[in-house]
């Protein structure tokens, strides 16, 4: 079993910083919905308290850059300065559905623009603190591509171009890693790919074959990063990092049909799914995003935390688990309160409410951490270190 060597805390928290436009021409800023843009130090603290010491967050760039070529980081200093002032690691996404709207996302100045921003934020970054720096510079390659390249669900609002949207965004985002690494060679970056199974009619064959070939776009993003598919994008196996993994509830289903529920038969265990990305890539791995909803919080958390074990133990090196959303956010189309975190929108004084089944749940999972850390250090994986926290597993 190898240890974990990349986050200060095996959990993270991810805060929610969608910034797309929906079908209706409404930009979203779930960073502003929550109030985290104005209250990240206090949350930070807040997820220190409890053993979280790394999160994932966001740059706006539509709002950063709302002129061509001109940047103001009035949006992102703040949470930048309280990430510093409160020893928080950050893994920033810099592209998170949304860009600005006086660029064309299927013209080529795109690649260059979000190229150019990327070394920006990267000299931002650079001079404020002097940690090493992580980023994931386009969030969900695959997923984008499905809905704003093929089903017009999000901007762009395009049917029938999700292949030529993910070509581009896997070249924005092998041109960001390189302009990021002239800043700063010592950058390290995740992916965040859904991680998904799909599967066929038990007797029927043929519709087995398609859910297959189904199932195996999911790795074409990663790929493409890494030179294994299309070289002629730029791809090499350096700009594949750490591999981030989106799982969530939903992400597994019958082709054309329904979601396979977790219990089922044909609900394949996620450790299964781990191991078969890193034998695919023969790279570490982390949850870059999980998460359920309501009062399934807690046994998602367990399930996942109980594969991830599996895996780990398998001989996969799994760098961390990010709980996401960390806060309960207004859902995309609706505005619905979606209580999905760890935390609630901020009350009276300024306050999130804590579900307390998920922070019991949290505090047990480090718990069992804590004791497999014990395990290497004093055992036949003696030196293996993982990063939890004494006070969250008490």
């Amino acid at each position: 079993m190898r240890e974990p060597t990349a986050f200060n805390s095996f959990f993270l928290g991810g805060f929610e910083c969608s910034s797309h436009r929906r079908a209706d021409g409404v930009r979203l800023d779930l960073l502003r919905a929550t109030s985290h843009d104005e209250a990240s130090e206090t949350d930070y603290r807040e997820l220190q308290r409890r053993g979280i010491r790394t999160v994932r967050d966001g740059l706006r760039w539509h709002l950063i850059e709302k002129e061509p070529g001109n940047y103001d980081w009035s949006s992102f200093l703040p949470m930048l300065r309280a990430a510093d002032a409160t020893g928080t690691q950050v893994v920033w996404d810099l592209c998170h559905y949304g860009w600005p709207d006086h660029i064309d996302i299927f013209s080529p100045e795109f690649v260059e623009r979000f190229a150019r921003f990327a070394e920006a934020a990267a000299l931002v970054i650079h001079a404020e603190i002097g940690s090493v720096p992580y980023f994931c510079p386009v969030n969900e390659i695959s997923y984008w591509s499905w809905a704003g390249g093929d089903t017009g669900r999000i901007n762009p609002f395009a049917n029938g171009l999700g292949g030529k949207l993910k070509r581009i965004l896997v070249r924005a985002a092998i041109a960001a890693i390189d302009a990021i690494r002239r800043i700063d060679s010592r950058a390290r970056f995740i992916t965040a790919e859904p991680l998904i199974n799909v599967v066929g009619y038990p007797h029927d064959v043929g519709h087995q074959l398609e859910a297959e070939r189904y199932r195996l776009c999911q790795f074409e993003a990663l790929d493409m990063l890494a030179g294994l598919q299309e070289p002629e994008l730029g791809g090499r196996p350096e700009y594949l990092d750490i591999v981030g993994l989106n799982f969530y509830p939903d992400n597994q289903w019958l082709l054309h049909g329904p979601t396979i529920p977790f219990g089922h038969h044909a609900y394949k265990p996620l450790a299964d799914m781990l191991v078969e990305v890193a034998q695919r890539y023969n790279r570490p791995l982390s949850m870059s995003e999980t998460g359920a909803e309501r009062t399934a919080r807690p046994s998602w958390v367990h399930y996942v935390v109980a594969e991830v074990l599996e895996a780990m133990q398998r001989g996969v090196q799994i760098e961390g688990i990010c709980l996401y959303p960390i806060i309960d956010y207004p859902g995309w189309d609706n505005g619905r309160m979606c209580d999905v975190g760890l935390l609630g929108p901020r009350g009276e004084h300024g306050r999130r409410p804590v579900c307390k089944r998920m922070e019991d749940e949290l505090a047990e999972q480090s718990r069992k951490l804590l004791a497999l850390q014990r395990e290497l250090t004093s055992g036949p994986y003696a030196g293996g270190t993982y990063a939890v926290s004494e006070a969250t597993s008490k």
